[in-house]
């Protein structure tokens, strides 16, 4: 491969996200995640793993696209226990896809409480260096997913190929998310999820969220996780002011002061927490 290819890959990607008004490294990201999901379902197509699904900012991303925030972790559920799914994950990456190769690196960072490895993926295009990828390597438990027809735009401007469809959650399995969100933004260890309550909102926005399945979900996930009681405090901290503010602005939420973001976030928890649950 020479390196005037690559180059005009980065050529190609510049001018794509200037037509379309798209953020550079949003649409980088995109590549590398469509690339990942290219080889997860050439995977199953081969029978090295049985299946897969997408979860977190990844899945809605895919779906929603430019309504949903963006991320850059990539949240994958394999099945079996950390060493298999470790495991499964490096012999799936050895497929390769179109002229994307991939690299899994040695470290690994054990996130207890969410039964989840997170690893850090290289993402060569052309034996080229294209992008590193933090992947969240949680456990195959769902019982549906969703055939997903991507919703980002720009891979088939780039001349890149796109698989057909991805494997997230099920729309049922939105509300599970949401509940996992909502324990995440509100419990001891939330320095860091001010990005969970948009999420959160998001949903809620798009008429996506059943408050009763997100009641029933929340309930087994605050037992099983044994840190806070549900229904929690939904109050939110004053050091996430501005954080939230840029990201109602960035996904075009009707929102975008923090306490109008807060009082909203408040509502709905209350509204989750006294449905009727199924």
């Amino acid at each position: 491969m020479s390196a005037k290819r690559v180059e005009r890959l980065e050529k190609t990607l510049a001018r794509v996200a200037r037509e379309q008004g798209l953020d550079q490294e949003r649409l980088r990201r995109w590549v590398s995640f469509l690339a990942l999901c290219g080889v997860l379902e050439h995977a199953v197509e081969k029978g090295v793993i049985n299946t897969y699904y997408l979860k977190g900012g990844v899945a809605m991303e895919l779906r929603f696209a430019h309504a949903a925030r963006t991320t850059k972790d990539f949240d994958l559920g394999l099945e079996g226990n950390r060493v298999e799914r470790l495991q499964r994950l490096e012999e799936v990456l050895k497929l390769g896809f179109d002229e994307f190769a991939f690299r899994l690196k040695p470290e690994t960072h054990q996130m207890e409480l969410a039964d989840t490895v997170r690893v850090e993926v290289a993402v060569q295009y052309r034996t080229r260096a294209w992008q590193t990828v933090d992947i969240d390597l949680g456990p195959g438990e769902a019982r549906e997913v969703d055939l997903v027809k991507p919703a980002v735009t720009g891979l088939a401007e780039m001349g890149l190929p796109i698989a057909p469809h991805v494997r997230c959650l099920a729309k049922l399995g939105i509300n599970e998310q949401v509940a996992q969100k909502l324990h995440a933004c509100t419990g001891p260890l939330r320095e860091d999820r001010a990005r969970d309550v948009l999420d959160i909102l998001l949903v809620d926005m798009l008429g996506k969220l059943d408050y009763p399945r997100v009641r029933g979900a929340a309930e087994r996930v605050f037992v099983e996780r044994h840190t806070h009681a549900f229904p929690p405090g939904a109050n939110l901290p004053m050091g996430w002011r501005q954080e939230l503010e840029n990201l109602a602005r960035e996904l075009g939420y009707p929102i975008t002061n923090a306490e109008g973001i807060g009082a909203k976030f408040v509502a709905v928890v209350q509204a989750i927490a006294t449905a009727s649950a199924d």
